[in-house]
């Protein structure tokens, strides 16, 4: 599949600080691809990069086949830019919003496409201070792909919406990328990246600790294990049990998570202790990890996958 952006080798300092260290990867045509970690991870820095809107100190970056450095007026035609936070004069309409900043685009016309898409019709004549922040939402995604770009960048495009809203806008994202529009998404929530991204980059202190499909990420961990509640089976049982790799014991809740090599021999075993012991059970079932038990991984000094 054809290569959309290159980095390589990817450096920027602030003073003694290395935001970014040392970061490769690629982004395929007509994928999501999402840029994860907590805050501070380089997530912004790396993403303005590639945006032309910020200089590196060392490596090589390629969007289009273009340098954003050195041919940023011509890659902004073909990228769009959603912003964690986009200034809008608060008495202005969404309309002339969508006006105003598609006559900034070569393309110079409304697209109507996008804004059918995003539901916008009705709000087209409301002011963008009167909005919710989904709708905000939508207008600045909007506004990002007025000019139907090649790449989309959207720093946090979730940040502060409510779980409804978060879900609705995910289902956005996926319709520009089922048309053909190759979407870059930076994020701090996992659950997202989990749910959205076709791959993932995990950043973390400006490196690049995991990359590949959120799936595989979570198998490469063996992060699969049972879990139950229990007000009385005692934790030192458990760790003494064969094969056993890790126990975490919520006393606040009764939880129990059981990480082992053989969770159906675990399973039996942990069942006739109980029945031996008369502890109570409940909740009992197998589960499967998620990127945040990945990211608590390698915070705790697991390996790069």
């Amino acid at each position: 599949m054809e290569e959309v952006i290159s980095v390589n080798n990817l450096s920027k300092r602030y003073g003694s600080t290395k935001a970014v260290n040392n970061l490769s990867f690629s982004v395929k045509k007509g994928e999501i691809f999402g840029i994860i970690g907590p805050n501070g991870a380089g997530k912004t820095t790396t993403i303005e990069i590639l945006e032309g809107l910020r200089k590196k100190d060392e490596g090589e970056v390629l969007v289009l086949g273009m340098n954003p450095e050195k041919e940023r007026k011509k890659l902004n035609n073909r990228i769009g830019v959603q912003f964690q936070a986009t200034s809008i004069q608060k008495k202005m309409k969404v309309k002339e919003a969508i006006q105003l900043f598609g006559s900034i685009y070569d393309q110079n016309n409304t697209n109507n496409q996008i804004i059918k898409l995003l539901g916008l019709e009705e709000k087209m004549n409301k002011y963008f201070d009167d909005l919710s922040g989904g709708w905000k939402q939508r207008v600045t995604l909007a506004l990002a792909t007025l000019h139907k770009p090649d790449i989309l960048f959207l720093d946090e495009p979730s940040m502060g919406l409510d779980p409804h809203a978060r879900r609705e806008m995910w289902s956005i994202i996926r319709s520009l990328r089922d048309e053909g529009t190759t979407i870059v998404v930076t994020t701090h929530y996992m659950e997202e990246a989990e749910k959205l991204c076709d791959r993932v980059a995990m950043i973390y202190n400006g490196e690049l600790r995991a990359l590949d499909e959120p799936n595989r990420l979570v198998e490469d961990i063996s992060s699969q294990y049972v879990s139950f509640r229990s007000p009385d089976f005692p934790v030192e049982i458990l760790k003494a049990m064969p094969d056993i790799m890790k126990v975490e014991h919520d006393e606040l809740s009764d939880t129990i998570k059981v990480y082992a090599e053989n969770l159906q021999s675990c399973s039996y075993l942990l069942f006739k202790e109980a029945e031996e012991g008369h502890y109570h059970i409940s909740d009992f079932k197998f589960e499967r990890g998620t990127l945040d038990d990945l990211f608590v991984h390698y915070l705790e000094g697991g390996q790069t996958a």
